[in-house]
């Protein structure tokens, strides 16, 4: 989330930590990695200590790679614990109707956190009914706007008051680094609620000149009941996408939360309560796709669907609303992105800010930028630093200072990034660094770069979720146009040039949602998401996202003897 200026001076802050001469720990970190080596396959080991020689500081000034034992240490204890694991509905707190549980595990080891309500048909059913009365006969849809934004605001500075508890377990729940999570997305989630508090008192419809005497009005109304399914990737931040915008409007919601990411949106949905939200305005259903998912998009008594997760999923999801009641469907599904690194391009911030689009939540974003083409004149320059940077990157337990990448989220998702980079090397592709596990326990992956990427790879066209960078080497901006186009795809692209043209160009050529120039991953509150193609339809965020939770009403009214038409 931060612009070109930022990434010039965390380059200068990497420059000054290379100088501080620890060579007794650097020592150590290439003995810690050289044993790590025995664990790896024959044919990436070789390649691994053939980098720590290069980058163990001789000549070189580094210090910093990504073979640092972090990992291989106790994880460290959470300080946090889990308050809240079972549903939400009707405002209180209970039990699936089966009883049933489910395990959310720690991606650091795979081991338990805690056992988390399992809600499936029945439990939507009665979330939905409690959704259904609070805004047929209770107080939310009634009641001024400014009152609702009073609890919106209300809510927002109770999670800033919360904010290190809310962090630890957003973190714990799902790997992702705790300085990210601390400084980012959770002052990103805060910010959300009050931009979305700001505009429930500026929803308003129009006054229409029509041709005759009549007076023609249209009334942005509620839609109702909307049903929003968030993933695991960005848990929060995805809540406040949906939830603040559908509150903002005046509606009631029945959510289902990611199953390997439900405790921190269960935590914050008791603010809510705090902050004064009616019961049964927020329902929480913790649960799996094929069961509650399913239940909550087929379900005739939902008026709205918006849903954040794959392609393949969101097309499930689309047909079970169409199959219903033709509910409207919001989907943001995945991507793959573009980041298009131009011939007059300053290479050392071209690399980190490419590094940062394709590594950031370990590769977990719809966003990332998992094509990086490169212009021909720059490209060996470009694939050189890139690895070295990937090289020091420092992976390990995310609740460490100073980790920059954590575990994967789940032994699934290891296993499929694993298996791409698998495919990379069978199909040709050269493996500049990284390509394995890394450490003994959980689900963590090496940071990895591939050069010599082709289009017709599975590593260029599919969406692989981790940290893993395809480098591509293009000739012509026509033809880069073309091979970023030549997608399902189209959530966001990047494009990095100091030549206002080319950058012109690009904008309006890519068939991409966002197209950010000299930046990538900018998500602040007002700018809208969505995708073309099979990244989805609709939009969030910003007023944009406002849209999808009103229905729009004409009202005609005839004029008797109008002084003025």
């Amino acid at each position: 989330m931060l612009a070109v200026e930022d990434f010039s001076r965390a380059a200068t802050r990497r420059k000054n930590s290379r100088n501080l001469g620890l060579t007794s720990l650097i020592s150590q970190e290439i003995m810690a990695a050289r044993r790590m080596s025995s664990l790896l396959s024959s044919s990436y080991a070789p390649a691994l200590l053939r980098s720590l020689d290069r980058y163990s500081g001789r000549g070189t000034g580094i210090t910093r790679f990504s073979t640092t034992a972090a990992a291989l240490e106790e994880p460290i204890v959470p300080p946090v614990t889990v308050e809240y694991n079972k549903l939400l509905i009707n405002g209180q707190f209970v039990d699936a109707a089966s009883g049933k549980t489910f395990p959310t595990l720690d991606p650091r080891t795979g081991e338990l956190i805690t056992h988390v309500a399992e809600g499936d048909i029945e439990d939507v059913n009665r979330a939905v009914s409690a959704a259904r009365k609070a805004f047929d006969e209770g107080p939310w849809p009634r009641m001024t706007a400014y009152e609702r934004s009073r609890i919106l605001y209300r809510f927002a500075d109770l999670v800033e008051k919360h904010a290190d508890e809310i962090t630890a377990l957003e973190v714990w729940d799902n790997g992702k680094p705790y300085d990210q999570a601390a400084r980012h997305e959770i002052p990103l989630f805060i910010r959300l609620f009050r931009y979305y508090a700001g505009w429930a008192d500026k929803i308003h419809g129009l006054t229409i000149q029509a041709d005759g005497p009549y007076h023609v009005q249209t009334l942005h109304e509620p839609i109702g009941v909307a049903a929003q399914i968030i993933p695991w990737n960005f848990p929060l931040l995805i809540y406040a996408w949906k939830v603040g915008a559908a509150l903002a409007c005046g509606n009631t919601i029945v959510l289902k939360t990611a199953e390997q990411t439900p405790l921190s949106a269960l935590y914050v949905s008791n603010l809510f309560h705090e902050a004064g939200l009616p019961p049964g305005v927020l329902n929480i259903v913790s649960g799996f796709g094929p069961s509650a998912g399913a239940a909550l998009a087929s379900h005739m008594e939902v008026d709205k669907l918006a849903f954040t997760g794959s392609t393949a999923t969101g097309q499930i999801v689309l047909g079970l609303a169409a199959k219903s009641n033709l509910k409207p469907v919001t989907l943001e599904l995945g991507g793959k992105s573009p980041f298009i690194v131009c011939e007059d391009a300053n290479v050392d911030e071209a690399v980190e800010l490419a590094h940062n689009a394709l590594f950031y939540n370990q590769g977990q974003c719809c966003c990332a930028g998992s094509r990086t083409y490169v212009h021909e004149h720059v490209y060996d320059e470009f694939v050189e630093k890139a690895k070295t940077r990937a090289l020091q990157r420092v992976v390990g337990d995310p609740f460490k200072e100073g980790v920059e990448q954590g575990p994967q989220i789940d032994s699934q998702q290891f296993k499929k990034i694993l298996k791409y980079i698998r495919s990379g090397v069978e199909n040709g592709a050269t493996l500049e660094t990284g390509g394995e596990r890394f450490g003994s326990e959980g689900y963590y992956v090496q940071p990895t770069v591939f050069s010599n990427v082709q289009d017709n790879m599975l590593i260029a066209k599919d969406e692989i979720f981790g940290p893993v960078q395809s480098i591509l080497k293009f000739k012509e901006i026509d033809e880069v146009i073309r091979r970023s186009n030549a997608s399902q795809f189209g959530l966001a692209a990047g494009v990095f040039t100091q030549n206002l043209d080319t950058a012109n160009t690009l904008t309006r050529a890519l068939k991409a949602g966002t197209v950010w120039i000299n930046c990538f991953d900018v998500f602040d509150a007002a700018i809208p998401i969505g995708g073309y193609k099979m990244s989805g339809h609709g939009r969030e965020k910003g007023v944009y996202g406002l849209n999808s939770y009103l229905q729009v009403k004409a009202v005609v009214t005839h004029l008797k003897n109008p002084a003025w038409l």
